[in-house]
């Protein structure tokens, strides 16, 4: 498997070369600045074609990757409003925009990307050899922590220039939880959660690789990242998105729609039975990492509150939050909240839009398409974290995911045809 093209070249090498340009402290720049180049590449290359360029090569845009172009610009409008009218000044006015081209901009860029000549099963490929890579770097990073090596090793100096936090430029080998004394890896991304949603974007990545040995190194791979990122919404999404993916794609069958309903006939009579083995599961879950659950919850409480003080264009920009919310900063830890607390309720829409309107078009196509099955999974994976990350911040991390759906929403649907009755 080998790059046939200048784009091809740009996303294998950077795949591959992850945990090398991780160790250099620079993946967040060097992921960031990879969607604006590739955006750029495509903007030259259409700005270059003509009535003569052959209909293979001609590019062209779905109209559902333009949707999130406009709305990521609608959102970069109510961040600036939100910061204006709270009055915060020239300098977080300008950490505002800077953000927004390195987080929410590069959304609609990587899916821009898809509509390049770049080979999904390059794509994969690149992925499952990561995996191979990161099955290498988990026992050398629990072997740092058995050695009482530092868990940070050190910050990259650009965080000086980017300031978007220390922790996305942080070099290390594992952390712990708040107020509780338990090991977890990051590897490559900024957090532990992050980790676990790479992981489950991968799986769904390399379950499309067409090479069985590297398939299973890949499923291997991506599973034991989840696994040693400890993240219970990576634990139970990567199970649920399989079930809910099978169910989406077979319920129109006769068979599963019987057992379907008799199933849902038992459900009924042990509905009480049910719901209150759901209620022990739920507090389970929140009670494995009971202090995380509390902030988590605290967080989202507070920026619900404090949203209704600029319900349309939100304030703006991310406040510290106090030593009761773990110093975590107020808007944070949920895609959705955060949204209605820094953008309002026009950033809210700006998101919620996109997402609909890509659900519903890649739901068509994933029982015509692999790759908008795969595509539909991936969002799947977005949706299920996004109530307890950022999406948006965490865009970077999962980019060869991002330009598997551009690829996916190029696709036509196949219209099937039907009988005429005289």
């Amino acid at each position: 498997m080998k790059p046939q093209n200048f784009e091809e070249s740009l996303v294998w090498y950077v795949i591959i070369g992850t945990y090398g340009i991780y160790v250099l402290g620079i993946l967040f720049p060097i992921y960031s600045l990879l969607a604006w180049v590739l955006g750029g590449y495509l903007g030259l290359k259409m700005l270059s074609q003509s009535s003569n360029t052959a209909a293979k090569g001609k590019i062209s845009i779905p109209w559902i990757t333009w949707l999130w172009g406009i709305c990521s610009l609608i959102i970069l409008v109510a961040t600036c409003v939100g910061i204006i009218d709270f009055k915060l000044g020239t300098n977080p006015l300008l950490r505002g925009i800077l953000g927004w081209l390195t987080s929410t901009a590069i959304m609609p860029l990587f899916l821009l990307s898809g509509c390049l000549n770049i080979r999904p099963k390059l794509i994969y490929r690149a992925v499952c050899i990561l995996c191979l890579q990161s099955l290498i770097a988990i026992p050398i990073a629990y072997a740092a922590y058995y050695i009482n090596l530092p868990d940070i090793l050190y910050t990259s100096p650009i965080e000086r220039l980017i300031q978007n936090g220390p922790i996305f430029h942080n070099v290390g080998f594992y952390t712990s939880d708040y107020g509780a004394d338990n090991i977890r890896l990051f590897l490559f991304t900024p957090w532990c959660p992050a980790l676990g949603l790479v992981s489950n974007v991968f799986f769904f990545m390399t379950l499309q690789e067409s090479n069985k040995k590297w398939r299973y190194i890949g499923i291997v791979g991506a599973i034991a990242m989840n696994i040693v990122s400890f993240s219970r919404v990576a634990l139970v999404s990567l199970p649920l998105v399989l079930m809910i993916i099978w169910g989406l794609k077979n319920f129109t069958r006769p068979g599963v729609q019987i057992i379907a309903g008799i199933v849902s006939f038992i459900a009924g009579i042990f509905s009480y039975q049910l719901a209150n083995t759901a209620t022990e599961l739920v507090d389970s879950f929140h009670s494995s990492r009971a202090d995380s659950s509390r902030v988590r919850a605290a967080l989202q409480r507070v920026a619900i509150d404090a949203w209704q003080e600029a319900p349309i264009w939100g304030h703006g920009a991310q406040k510290p939050g106090p030593p009761v919310l773990a110093n975590m900063p107020i808007g944070s830890h949920h895609t959705w909240i955060g949204m209605l607390y820094t953008k309002g309720l026009v950033g809210f829409l700006a998101l919620l839009i996109p997402v609909t309107c890509s659900f519903i078009d890649l739901l068509f196509k994933a029982r015509e398409s692999k790759i908008s099955e795969t595509a539909l999974s991936i969002l799947l994976v977005l949706l299920a974290f996004s109530f307890g990350e950022q999406i948006d911040v965490l865009a970077y991390i999962i980019w060869p995911g991002l330009i598997i759906m551009g690829m996916a929403f190029k696709q036509n649907r196949r219209i099937p045809r039907l009988a005429l009755i005289n």
